[in-house]
């Protein structure tokens, strides 16, 4: 405790810079894997990819970051094991917070897209093993994450499988692509505004004070999908059919379609992305910013500072910016062809299932998620699509992440325990 009291802002600015490195690092590799599809589609360019991630993963992560966070800070180390010395979670959770955000600069630098819930939750475990004991973990909450990494790649397939053969079976497939594009295309716009629009008014307007009934937040969902529908079906009203564009590609004039609406689904999956995963770098800084602020306490609940919320959020930016292009060139083109059609089944598969696991507290890998649903994509054309070489290297990638994330933190906590102990 007179630790606490001693170093108590030390600990808060450690935990703010700290936590910034972290989101830097979530922003130049998840957000990087959760832009690909637009860039590799060519439905966007880098420069507007970077702009709408800015945009709505800064969103995401205000309105609706808060319930996942929840769950990393206080679902995987037993609180009341720590009651007596709360310093070694304060050192565990900064260790832990250092140790993903290095690894995340390495695996970015190298353009691996690694991913960040692994990372952060090896190197939480890595520290509460060593520093605390085996006990201190709870081995049933890391079961249960282990497993949704294993559920949400197979979700996400399965969900961009069904889309795309929809896709393939409304408009690729008939007779007349570009007339059955410009009908079918808004109904998928009404269902992308549909569901993001449903989860911010479920949970994330809490943060801001506002909470409507079950029956309002459906209503209002509804009532932005048909907004999103109208709009995008005014934007594609006003697409001509080019016939020279088909001369080389056949479905040209189809694809210039769905690049409208594959901004809908950009748009929706940061959202998405910046709600789920800003819970990796901020909920460890949660737990310190209320360890500081009670003395010591080491409490079930705390409550979660707007200012930790934007932290994560301007983390997230600065990282894609200034790092994001190496990651995306590896996912965006290496793993299968995309397109603006399939790039947008695999968009929104993931967006899809990212969202059910930010509503539902499940700590999910976007990552995972992401891959997940280009290889559904991928298979709807058949094996041939995949370049299984490059699926095989991602797969080595995320096996070494989870001990990488576990060593360095254990290194970090040692380091911590002994400058303030």
């Amino acid at each position: 405790m007179e630790i606490i009291a001693e170093y108590g802002t030390v600990f808060l600015i450690l935990a703010a810079v700290f936590g910034l490195f972290m989101a830097w690092g979530i922003g130049a590799n998840d957000v990087a894997n959760a832009m690909a599809t637009s860039v590799g589609s060519r439905a966007l360019t880098i420069k507007q990819a970077v702009i709408i991630a800015a945009v709505f993963e800064f969103a995401g992560a205000v309105l609706a970051g808060g319930q996942v966070t929840k769950t990393i800070r206080k679902g995987i180390v037993d609180a009341d094991m720590l009651s007596a010395t709360p310093e070694l979670l304060l050192y565990g959770m900064l260790a832990s917070l250092l140790a993903a955000g290095i690894w995340l600069l390495i695996a970015s630098r190298n353009g691996w897209p690694v991913s960040t819930t692994h990372s952060i939750v090896g190197a939480i475990v890595g520290f509460a093993m060593v520093g605390i004991g085996m006990d201190a973990v709870k081995w049933d909450k890391v079961g249960f994450i282990v497993a949704s990494w294993v559920v949400s790649p197979v979700l996400s397939g399965l969900i961009s499988f069904v889309l795309f053969s929809s896709v393939q079976k409304l408009i690729l497939n008939t007779e007349h692509p570009f007339e059955n594009a410009k009908k079918y295309v808004p109904m998928y716009m009404f269902l992308v505004g549909f569901i993001i629009a449903l989860v911010t008014f479920m949970k994330g307007l809490k943060h801001v004070g506002l909470e409507n009934t079950a029956g309002e937040n459906y209503f209002y969902a509804l009532l932005v999908g048909l907004a999103v529908m109208l709009l995008g079906k005014f934007y594609v009203s006003r697409i001509k059919l080019d016939p020279k564009a088909d001369r080389d590609f056949h479905f040209a004039n189809v694809e210039r379609v769905f690049s409208v609406l594959m901004v809908v689904t950009a748009c929706a999956m940061a959202f998405a992305h910046g709600s789920n995963d800003v819970a990796n770098a901020i909920g460890p800084v949660a737990a310190v910013v209320s360890i500081v602020n009670s003395g010591g306490e080491v409490a079930a609940n705390a409550a979660l500072p707007i200012w930790v919320l934007a932290l994560g959020g301007v983390g997230i930016v600065l990282g894609l910016m200034m790092y994001g292009k190496r990651v995306i060139a590896t996912v965006g083109h290496n793993i299968t062809e995309l397109t603006p059609s399939s790039g947008f089944a695999a968009t929104l598969a993931a967006a899809t299932t990212v969202v059910f696991a930010s509503g539902t507290g499940l700590p999910i890998s976007t990552t995972h998620t992401l891959v997940g649903a280009v290889l559904g994509v991928g298979l709807a054309r058949g094996m041939a699509a995949l370049n299984v070489t490059v699926i095989r290297n991602i797969f080595m990638s995320w096996i070494v992440t989870l001990p990488a994330g576990a060593i360095l933190s254990i290194v970090f906590f040692f380091m911590l325990k002994g400058i303030f102990s």
